[in-house]
């Protein structure tokens, strides 16, 4: 058999359906897929291959998958974190206000950068953040967006949609290199979606693709605003709804929680091609919804939302919903790295139930690798370690003092290793992290790119009191209040 590229020598975990550990496994790659998975000795055999890497005293895993995170967060991480909803507003301002092209542009190399350093192989992030707040006036934004990603060379779901009714909101562009502000309609918001879709859904050898969201419509929204604009909404999440329906595109929403599921499902929205973020504090008959619709859940243990309420997990797992884990990165205290928030998880939920065996090890590594694959319709490509999928993988370190000795090495994977043990990360084929740095981009070109749109930004919000210590920052073990 010939193949471009044979790994031999490491621990390969495949995550196929019979889960198997293959401790001196091979895996050989030709033409951007997977062609034999095997004891390396076999492959040896039978295997000529253009390069050979030898990954002894590594562990191989799928490429890892993260579920939910915003782009445009990398850019302001925890500025103003600390005083009060300041984050989320300077989100906001940002967001329609201060974002040129090459912003976007700057901040997703950044964070693709991020995530490839982690082992992160495919990302949804939703272009926007905060409670709605999407830059859909224009396509130009996604388009910055996308080929920020492409460059950097690994796989984004990227989420665009209209903000919430009432409209028209209040855009603003910096195109002339001063800031010129217009009204943005709803129609208008649908319109950029539509191109983005025609220009971009899988595109780069299938590594860019575009999904639909319409803000979450909770109890407070029909309450508190107009019984026109209430309306307004209910008429356009389905319109969204439906074209991504009719173009088969992942349809997405951040932020259920508390009777809001059974709201989407009255509205039409639930189905094994949507995905819903954060979920906390559901009730019994909205988990029984989630896995009869085949509905996909975004679990996002260190986030704010699940401080402030439980996603129950387990128990939609148990009720047979695919749930899988979101690092709801880069914001504002959290990175992309998707050890880190497997182990949050298990922590998370163990501490709920108080019982240590609840979402054992190899569980939450599927959630990250098969289940998020499955979560974003994707199993089919990627997410296990499989003849005919995409040679997506990671190659883990094992030989760091934190991952020694030389023994049980899923157990070192899952409960110690972090993103910066990843030495070798595939995407289709092609290897675009070699020996921890990336093959594609110059690095210290990405993060100087970062830092100067970064200081733009921050002057063009006055923003500069938002990089402060706050008063209280050492402060007491429990704020007042």
């Amino acid at each position: 058999m010939r193949a471009d590229t044979l790994l031999t020598g490491a621990c390969v975990v495949t995550m196929d359906p019979e889960r198997r550990v293959i401790e001196n496994g091979a895996v050989a790659v030709a033409g951007g897929v997977i062609v034999a998975v095997g004891e390396a000795e076999a492959l040896r055999a039978t295997v000529k291959a253009d390069r050979v890497l030898d990954c002894a005293g590594h562990i191989v895993i799928p490429g890892l998958v993260d579920v939910h995170a915003h782009a445009g967060h990398g850019l302001i991480k925890s500025m103003g974190m600390h005083a009060g909803d300041r984050w989320e507003e300077i989100c906001g301002e940002v967001y329609t206000q201060a974002s040129p092209p090459e912003f976007w542009y700057a901040e997703a190399r950044l964070a693709a950068l991020e995530r490839l350093r982690f082992g992160v192989t495919t990302g949804v992030s939703l272009l926007g953040g905060g409670d709605t707040i999407m830059r859909t006036d224009d396509p130009i934004y996604a388009a910055a967006h996308c080929r920020g990603v492409a460059e950097v060379g690994t796989r984004s779901v990227v989420a665009v949609g209209p903000t919430r009714a009432p409209h028209p909101r209040t855009y603003a562009d910096w195109k002339t290199g001063t800031r010129r502000a217009y009204p943005v309609s709803f129609a208008q918001q649908l319109a950029t979606c539509r191109r983005i879709v025609a220009d971009w859904h899988d595109s780069h050898d299938g590594r860019i693709r575009i999904a639909l969201l319409y803000p979450v419509l909770r109890d407070e929204h029909e309450r508190d605003m107009a019984a026109e604009d209430y309306a307004a909404a209910c008429e356009q999440v389905r319109i969204v709804r439906d074209f991504a329906r009719k173009k088969g595109l992942t349809f997405t929403q951040d932020g259920h929680l508390r009777g809001s599921i059974r709201r989407a499902h009255r509205l039409g929205l639930l189905g094994p091609d949507t995905l819903l973020s954060h979920c906390i504090d559901l009730h019994g008959d909205e988990i029984e919804l989630v896995a009869a619709t085949g509905t996909r859940i975004a679990h996002n243990p260190s986030a704010n939302a699940s401080i402030l309420g439980r996603c129950p997990a387990i128990e939609l797992m148990e009720a047979g919903a695919c749930v899988a884990l979101g690092s709801d990165a880069t914001a504002p205290d959290r990175s992309a790295d998707m050890f880190r928030h497997m182990q949050q998880a298990m922590h998370y939920h163990r501490r709920h139930f108080r019982d240590a065996s609840v979402l054992p090890i190899g569980k939450v590594l599927e959630m990250c690798t098969i289940g998020g694959a499955r979560a974003l319709g994707l199993a089919d490509r990627i997410g296990s370690i499989e003849t005919g999928k995409a040679a997506d993988m990671v190659a883990v370190d094992l030989r760091r003092p934190h991952l020694s000795p030389p023994n049980m090495a899923l157990h070192r994977l899952v409960c110690f290793a972090n993103g910066n043990d990843a030495a070798t990360v595939m995407v289709g084929g092609e290897i675009v992290l070699h020996e921890g740095r990336a093959t594609r981009v110059a690095e210290t070109e990405i993060l100087e790119d970062a830092a100067r749109e970064a200081a733009i930004m921050i002057d063009r919000i006055g923003g500069g009191a938002d990089l402060a210590l706050p008063p209280d920052f050492w402060g007491t073990e429990r704020r007042p209040g």
